[in-house]
């Protein structure tokens, strides 16, 4: 539900009726710098009118007779991002595989991988994590969808041009972005990609979303939570997700494609202009010294303070500058990070630089507690930091030697984001 954005006129005189006989029941407005579920300014009365559709689809929870399942992980988009912020552990997904004597990774497509379905729906067994010492899991915390449009109107050119995967400059980072090979399916959303220009390149795609960049766009990742998630089909993902491992090859009795085109795109339009985390206190000098150190301490080495959009069909999202504290590459974390899984390209030591906006205020969506990094495992910032190996490791050992006055200043500043 969003709190702040007005619809047009035409639309808003409804929502109005419907209000004014639930007042009682209705908290008071939140504080505007923590509210996730706001358009960016300057959309048209169509663009408008799409965003008040896919807010209302990313909410909707769907029933056995809709085609949810017949396995699944969450019954809405809102399940996992709540408020549209970061998830809670508690409400986790596991992706696994299997890595053989040789350490060829087998994302265990046959089996029921990579990601495990807990749930069924009546008449169906959920998926449980297969045994064996050969068997590697991860398990994920689901992130934010708020900015994400800015994100992907950042040009193919300048992440080729931020990657430096042989570190030749000699600065001990490497990024390096997750090449995801081009099949009819990826071509099919890249052709859709509704005004976000998804490029290939000799026979791959830059992945830029997911943990370990593993989808291409935002239509990519919107049609595999559907169906990974929800057990959703699409135009882009025809088949149910069925149980492989009690040999139950049936689908559920609702015809696919189970989700029209029209929600389709209506959701993903509304990913794609959601307003990013609004900061808070920028201007404070505690704030101010904060920023200072984290450059300092060379942490904008892979949490790339400003970037910039090409040109798109969306006014706000043309030709912009935007802050949002990453590159978009994958980084070698060390062994701290390591669990083993690996996605596509993506080692298992790796990660997608993740966002910091919003970092200050994800404990609101999460039950008042921050839960950082991939699978929610830090709680506070010390923690987040000593986990942050590989890459990272000199950033850290500089991180130790601050005092406490330049910790407190640089925790100002996190918070702010």
């Amino acid at each position: 539900m969003s709190w702040k954005w007005k619809l047009p006129a035409s639309l808003a005189i409804g929502a109005a009726i419907v209000a004014s006989g639930c007042d009682f029941f209705v908290p008071g407005e939140p504080d505007e710098a923590h509210l996730f579920d706001v358009p960016m300014e300057g959309l048209t009365t169509a663009q408008m009118r799409m965003f008040a559709a896919g807010d209302e689809e990313f909410e909707h929870q769907f029933s056995f007779s809709e085609g949810l399942g017949p396995i699944f992980n969450a019954r809405s988009c809102n399940s996992c991002h709540p408020g549209e912020g970061p998830g809670h552990p508690e409400f986790s997904f596991v992706r696994f595989g299997r890595v053989d004597a040789n350490g060829i990774f087998d994302a265990m497509l046959n089996e029921g991988g990579p990601q495990l379905q807990d749930r069924a729906i009546p008449g169906y067994e959920p998926e449980v994590l297969p045994s064996g010492d050969d068997i590697v899991w991860t398990r994920m915390v689901a992130p934010s969808v708020t900015g994400l449009g800015l994100l992907e109107a950042v040009d193919d050119a300048t992440l080729i041009a931020l990657a430096d995967p042989d570190d030749e400059d000699g600065d001990g980072i490497s990024g390096r972005i997750n090449w995801i090979p081009a099949d009819p399916q990826l071509d099919a959303i890249a052709a859709q990609a509704n005004g976000a220009r998804i490029q290939q390149h000799d026979g791959y795609y830059i992945g830029r979303f997911g943990l370990k960049a593993s989808a291409i766009s935002l239509l990519d990742q919107t049609v595999s939570a559907y169906h990974q998630d929800m057990g959703i089909t699409s135009d882009y993902a025809t088949l149910d997700p069925i149980n492989y491992q009690v040999g139950d090859g049936t689908a559920d009795l609702v015809p696919d494609p189970e989700l029209s085109s029209g929600t389709l795109m209506a959701v993903n339009h509304y990913l794609r202009v959601l307003r990013p985390p609004a900061r808070r206190n920028a201007d404070d000098p505690e704030v101010l010294k904060g920023e200072a150190i984290f450059e300092e301490i060379n942490c904008t080495a892979c949490h790339v303070p400003t970037l910039k959009t090409g040109k798109s069909t969306i006014e706000p999202l043309s030709a912009v500058e935007f802050h949002a504290y990453t590159d978009l590459l994958m980084h070698d974390m060390g062994p701290e990070l390591d669990d083993g899984y690996i996605e596509g390209t993506a080692d298992s030591n790796e990660w997608r630089t993740a966002p910091l906006w919003g970092f200050g205020i994800a404990k609101d969506f999460q039950g008042g507690r921050p839960f950082y990094l991939h699978d929610g495992r830090a709680s506070t910032l010390e923690e987040a930091l000593e986990f942050h190996g590989g890459e990272a490791a000199a950033s850290r050992e500089k991180f130790r030697a601050l005092s406490k006055t330049e910790l407190r200043q640089l925790r100002a500043f996190m918070e702010s984001l």
